[in-house]
């Protein structure tokens, strides 16, 4: 999953696109207390930013890890084009801006009484909380499934760590001839064009060193981000290695039968493979859905001028546990939402007006290391609700000459450098 549009260059000017209030605090303000629930891309950037842009405040960042794995660039470990020190970022940066990190858990959150108890039993008091738990996996949604399998047998590698790695040690056991299935949920799930990406890079692993394997993408939706240019790149550097079943093709798989290494989908269909790369279904983190901030959709509502959360007014819900159709559920889009929570919470905190919404994502998709596709675009509120802005939309033209495509790919690079730079600043 690599997410970019134009490279470094152009995410460090999106930096700046959001106006921010530089004025100190109030005096009454000026200690608040900030803590932050989640240490990935919207977690981590809201901390730095709060910090930054207002060093006089108490930021609190609550996560266990000490160190973070990016999914954007986990497909090329998976492939085996790199390593998972690639991956890597440190949370030291953070805390030599003097952010305080509590390398726990969150076990519950009392938003009436405004404070946060840790894993130890410990609260923390908060006059805001940014909440960037994430997504969680709905395992029970496949019958058959379950945390445990995807752990030991039949790994979804949608939170990069052991089951990267565990995925491509399977990819590499293969036998040339062997087939690997690779399941796709509905919408909305955690980077959308991240699976055609990766059936891209396991195609381009399995055509050097296991010609005579195929890539059978089984997917609930009937089509997918950037579905023309995967395709097309597909038929021209893998020409019939992947095959892609959307959902009138029955391809929504509903059980898993991991002895036989077999699934069923919604229609009765079953398909056997060598390797099976089930991703399940998504929802906002159980913590999110214990204290009662999503909505019958299993995301949290917010206000799209301030991604304060509908059902608790103190809290800010970022990143992928919230709801900002139709931004996706993406690394851009999340430190986004991060720059125009925290400029929000600044201008509350100073007493100014509320800043203009300045939205936007970008992604890109490796279909080989030196071929990329892109699209990007930006958000804006009308009617109180978010929607795509006219006229933002980009997206890679269909047949484009290969220095282009080249050009992409080292861009991509370029923008994971400077996107984690921003987050976290460190690396281990």
């Amino acid at each position: 999953m690599t997410q970019g549009r134009f490279g470094r260059r152009a995410f460090l000017a999106g930096l700046t696109a959001l106006p921010l209030c530089h004025a100190a605090l109030g005096s009454s303000s000026a200690s608040a207390r900030v803590v932050v629930v989640g240490g990935g891309f919207a977690g981590a950037a809201a901390s730095r930013l709060l910090k930054t842009q207002e060093p006089g405040l108490a930021v609190t960042l609550v996560e266990p890890a000490e160190t973070f794995h990016t999914c954007p660039r986990s497909n090329a470990v998976i492939a085996g084009l790199a390593e998972m020190p690639a991956l890597t970022w440190s949370y030291r940066g953070l805390e030599m801006l003097g952010i305080r990190h509590e390398r726990q858990a969150a076990r519950d959150v009392d938003p009436v009484r405004q404070r946060v108890q840790l894993a130890d039993r410990r609260w923390l008091d908060y006059d805001w909380l940014v909440f960037a738990t994430g997504i969680d996996f709905a395992f029970s949604d496949v019958e058959g499934h379950s945390a445990e399998l995807a752990a030991e047998r039949v790994p979804h590698a949608w939170k990069a760590g052991a089951q990267t790695l565990l995925l491509r040690k399977q990819l590499q056991a293969m036998p040339d001839g062997g087939r690997v299935l690779l399941s796709v949920p509905g919408n909305p799930y955690r980077c959308p064009p991240g699976p055609y990406e990766r059936a891209s890079l396991i195609a381009w692993y399995l055509s050097r060193h296991k010609p005579r394997s195929k890539v059978l993408i089984l997917d609930a939706k009937d089509s997918f981000s950037k579905q023309a240019l995967f395709q097309e790149g597909w038929q021209q550097l893998f020409p019939g290695m992947v095959e892609w079943l959307g959902h009138a093709d029955d391809g929504k798989v509903v059980r898993l039968d991991a002895k036989r290494q077999e699934v069923e989908c919604e229609f009765g269909s079953r398909h056997g493979a060598e390797v099976i790369n089930l991703i399940p279904p998504q929802h906002a983190g159980a913590l999110a859905q214990r204290i009662g901030l999503v909505d019958a959709s299993g995301w949290v509502p917010v206000q799209p001028t301030t991604f304060r959360a509908l059902r608790a007014p103190r809290i800010l819900a970022i990143g992928d546990a919230c709801i900002a159709a139709p931004m996706p559920k993406s690394a851009h889009s999340a430190h986004a939402q991060a720059r125009l929570a925290v400029a929000a919470l600044l201008a509350e905190l100073r007493g100014a007006a509320t800043p203009p919404v300045s939205l936007d994502n970008t992604c890109y998709s490796l279909l080989a290391p030196d071929v990329a596709v892109s699209i990007s675009a930006r958000y804006r509120v009308a009617a109180g609700r978010l929607e795509e802005a006219p006229g933002t939309l980009q997206l890679s033209p269909l047949g484009a000459p290969g220095t282009l495509r080249e050009q992409e790919a080292r861009e991509a690079d370029g923008w994971y450098q400077a996107i984690g730079q921003a987050t976290w600043g460190a690396r281990p």
